[in-house]
């Protein structure tokens, strides 16, 4: 007895067109990363490849060399990590190009560069005010400064920290900070990228040559216009009634208050159904909210269906669909849409649909 989660590829297909279109005539892009945030790169990938994507983006060495066994020789994979010695020449053995983030990760790659006698293929990832990962304005001028060097440079990006605050004062200093970056006549012709969802809903001020979109494929926001990609149904175990001043749960945090049925549902923290969602989260049947009673443990949630006489042993109930998406879900834990989607666990049974839709 476990839960479905059902992952709709017509609509992730569906979200990457429409992204697509708010941003020509720049180029969309697809992030993949973190198994496609807990989808499936095996089985999202190729959807969006067959929806007309050519360029893909991962964190790790070790995903891009699933991403690329996934999807063939033909699209761009881009490594978000960068490079280390361990995967240096492997990540150019299957035409990766990893993003180089600091002098040593240059250094790195010149390097295998006159190992292998032939030009390192790879992009530059610039720090332009988030503080995270790339070459600061004074490093990228050292790096530049005989040239490329042994470096076939794909693609100069750079990350937003705030694009998902339309106002925020910090995403116009960054797009003129990369822009004065991306201006060092040795990358003249380099495709430029700075945006991923957020950045590529900011306007055309903000695509330069190539969007990143990742969670807004997925149905989350910042992405309003986003289709829902997943459903999640779990079963209900069993049904008691609980007599009032009668506790539910770990630490017997919810105490029913009047004459109570409580229904226990197969699911819990290490389905990626966050412990903060105690006696906040709610699953819905027939159209109704039923909230949950009592602490989430590892494998079980109680959920309070006094008003919901029609449920019992055997029926299933939604956590994510129609009436709570990913992000709703989120807000009642405290956290973001990213998270729950990449908490997903694996016990349940997955089903994909969709993947020759239009």
């Amino acid at each position: 007895m476990t839960g479905a989660l059902t992952i709709d590829l017509g609509a992730i297909r569906a979200n990457w067109r429409a992204l697509a279109g708010r941003v020509r005539p720049a180029r969309c892009a697809a992030v993949v990363k973190a198994d496609a945030y807990g989808l499936g790169l095996a089985q999202v990938a190729p959807a969006l490849l067959a929806e007309g994507a050519r360029v893909f983006f991962v964190a790790t060495a070790e995903e891009a060399l699933a991403a690329r066994a996934v999807l063939g020789e033909s699209p761009a994979v881009f490594c978000f990590n960068g490079p280390d010695a361990d995967t240096v020449d492997a990540l150019a053995e299957a035409r990766v190009r990893p993003l180089l983030n600091g002098p040593e990760q240059v250094a790195l790659a010149r390097a295998a560069a006159r190992r292998r006698g032939a030009a390192y293929a790879c992009g530059l990832q610039l720090d332009t005010g988030m503080n995270r990962l790339g070459l600061e304005a004074d490093e990228l001028a050292a790096a530049l400064a005989e040239g490329l060097d042994g470096l076939d440079v794909g693609l100069a990006m750079s990350h937003l920290a705030c694009a998902d605050d339309p106002a925020h004062p910090m995403n116009a200093a960054q797009r003129l900070a990369f822009a004065a970056m991306t201006a060092h006549p040795v990358l003249a012709g380099v495709p430029r990228s700075l945006s991923a969802t957020g950045g590529a809903l900011l306007g055309p001020g903000f695509a330069f040559d190539l969007v990143r979109p990742g969670v807004g494929l997925y149905g989350g926001l910042p992405f309003a216009d986003a289709r829902p990609v997943v459903t999640l149904d779990v079963p209900v175990i069993q049904t008691r009634a609980v007599a009032p001043g009668e506790a539910v749960g770990y630490g017997a945090t919810w105490v029913a208050e009047r004459p109570s049925r409580i229904a226990t549902i197969a699911a819990g923290y290490a389905d990626g159904l966050h412990r903060a969602l105690s006696n906040r989260g709610g699953a819905f049947h027939a159209g109704r909210r039923l909230p949950f009673a009592g602490r989430v443990s590892m494998d079980l949630i109680g959920l309070d269906v006094t008003e919901a006489p029609d449920v019992s042993a055997g029926d299933r109930v939604t956590l994510l669909g129609p009436e709570q998406g990913v992000d709703a879900l989120a807000a009642a834990a405290g956290t973001i849409g990213y998270e729950i989607l990449t908490s997903l666990g694996t016990r349940y049974a997955r089903r994909y649909v969709g993947a020759s839709d239009p």
